[in-house]
């Protein structure tokens, strides 16, 4: 707990008012918006990671438990990075196990989408390359917005070994999905995974480009030829 009350007072010494009124616009802190009441201290995200290689050592669970329960964005995303560089460092599988298991476990902390993309492939994909892989697909159903998108997020990890089903198969589960940012997700994925195997890419746009919403569209067909672009585009309508 000392510990934290260090880092907590070289934290708010980092913050910059200004700024943080800018990453609460950028990031949906309003009234009805994505990321509704967050709070934000304007910390940058190198400065968050030199905090975390400076502390991660000396950080147990129960300092993280009240660090991921801040009401503060920069504070969370310390903690969720913590945890990855944890996991990154321990060669020690059982300790990998805990620390994958507390991350899904305090996943109502990991409410935005930043908060996703920089630890869960790092951490929760690292880990399902070498164990089942069911708990995406409960996530990939789930009605909280960031669940959905820690299950396609997730998969860039097997994106990046090689693996493409589970990015198949969540991409058309989440198909039809409301959300914007879901949208992003899952046509980010699907582009990277075409930047490894296009024919794989190709065969699922000509499957699903015409009822693909048009931003997950857009986002997958990125890498494609302007005339291959154009005929997936030309699907859509």
């Amino acid at each position: 707990m000392q510990t934290t009350k260090i880092l907590l007072e070289e934290v708010k010494a980092l913050s910059d008012p200004d700024r943080a009124i800018i990453f609460a616009r950028f990031f949906k802190s309003g009234p009805s918006q994505y990321g509704e009441g967050d709070k934000f201290l304007g910390i940058m995200v190198p400065q968050v990671r030199q905090l975390v290689g400076k502390y991660y050592r000396q950080l147990e669970h129960s300092d993280l438990d009240q660090l991921l329960s801040s009401p503060y964005h920069e504070i969370r995303l310390f903690a969720l990075l913590v945890l990855v560089k944890k996991y990154q460092q321990t060669k020690l599988e059982e300790e990998k196990t805990n620390l994958y298991k507390y991350y899904l476990a305090n996943r109502v902390h990991i409410n935005n989408w930043d908060l996703v993309d920089v630890t869960t492939p790092q951490l929760v994909g690292d880990y399902l390359l070498t164990h089942p892989r069911d708990i995406l697909y409960q996530l990939a159903s789930s009605d909280n917005l960031w669940e959905r998108r820690i299950s396609i997020m997730a998969t860039f990890a097997f994106i990046r070994a090689g693996e493409y089903e589970d990015t198949i198969k969540i991409s058309k589960i989440l198909l039809h999905d409301s959300h914007d940012l879901i949208h992003k997700a899952v046509g980010w994925m699907l582009r990277e995974m075409g930047k490894k195997d296009k024919s794989l890419l190709i065969n699922y746009l000509n499957e699903s480009a015409s009822v693909m919403p048009r931003t997950m569209l857009r986002y997958s067909i990125e890498k494609l030829t302007e005339a291959e672009r154009q005929y997936y585009l030309k699907k859509k309508r």
